[in-house]
């Protein structure tokens, strides 16, 4: 799988199944549209409305963006992964309330299940993983998978992991701002001294972001081998700090990520 092009993320940010920003409510056939899109709205917990009329006209704003040059391809993901959501478990347990109501929601319209099917191929495409790297990004990445095997050796917990994190960051020179820990996260804020390399020639944040982080990648694969998830850095449009997080990956479930008949809610 080759790392998408603007070009290609544009595409794909268009085939988005879900109802215009834009469509009317008038009258007729209309009506009766805009009343399931409501029921939907209300049985997805306000989700689905704030998907639609918020959340993808912005993502077709980042996408132009990026397809112009610019907006980095980090901050059309970070977008992504902000997607309004529907939990659909408690970590483990499941929600049955929950997905009996995401099942109704599936049976008023095909597109609650199309556009979690959409938002999977687009996270997919995004995200991206080893193989659709360029060979500079995968041998970046296999360092950071090699590294990780010493720097996180015994480190099993969420705050064992970010200590070791943190470690590495004031290694290579970036400054810890603050640190915060709250149920099972751990995140940590810091000022990165490679945001502005070489920004006359490819933009600001392109190095650390589109390069660097590669190595980064490597750590995220190596620990979610071991059921940690790591959040590599985001957060650093408009800012001079990014953030990055720890957590115990548990099996949670939420639409739009799980489309509903991954967990039997299909009509």
């Amino acid at each position: 799988m080759a790392k998408p092009e603007p070009a290609e993320v544009m595409r794909l940010v268009e085939v988005f199944p879900g109802p215009s920003p834009e469509a009317g409510d008038s009258d007729g056939g209309e009506t009766t549209e805009a009343a399931e899109a409501a029921r939907i709205d209300n049985l997805l917990d306000g989700a689905y409305g704030a998907l639609t009329r918020d959340w993808y006209p912005e993502l077709r704003r980042r996408a132009a963006a990026h397809a112009d040059g610019d907006c980095l391809r980090e901050r059309v993901l970070e977008h992504v992964e902000a997607v309004p959501s529907f939990r659909l478990s408690d970590g483990p347990t499941p929600l049955k309330e929950r997905r009996e109501a995401l099942a109704e929601a599936a049976a008023l319209r095909d597109e609650v299940r199309e556009i979690a099917e959409w938002y999977g191929t687009l996270r997919s495409r995004l995200g991206g993983d080893r193989a659709s790297l360029t060979r500079g990004e995968r041998l970046l990445h296999d360092l950071g998978y090699a590294l990780a095997h010493v720097l996180f050796l015994g480190a099993s917990s969420p705050s064992a992991v970010v200590r070791r994190l943190r470690l590495a960051y004031r290694t290579v020179g970036v400054r810890i701002d603050e640190t915060a820990s709250a149920g099972g996260i751990e995140e940590t804020r810091f000022t990165c001294p490679y945001r502005n390399v070489a920004a006359g020639t490819c933009g600001k944040r392109w190095v650390c972001h589109e390069k660097l982080d590669r190595v980064d990648d490597g750590y995220v694969t190596y620990l979610a081998e071991r059921g940690i998830a790591y959040q590599r850095p985001r957060g650093c449009e408009g800012s001079e700090r990014c953030q990055s997080t720890v957590a115990r990956d548990g099996p949670e479930r939420w639409w739009p990520k799980t489309p509903p008949a991954a967990v039997g809610a299909d009509p």
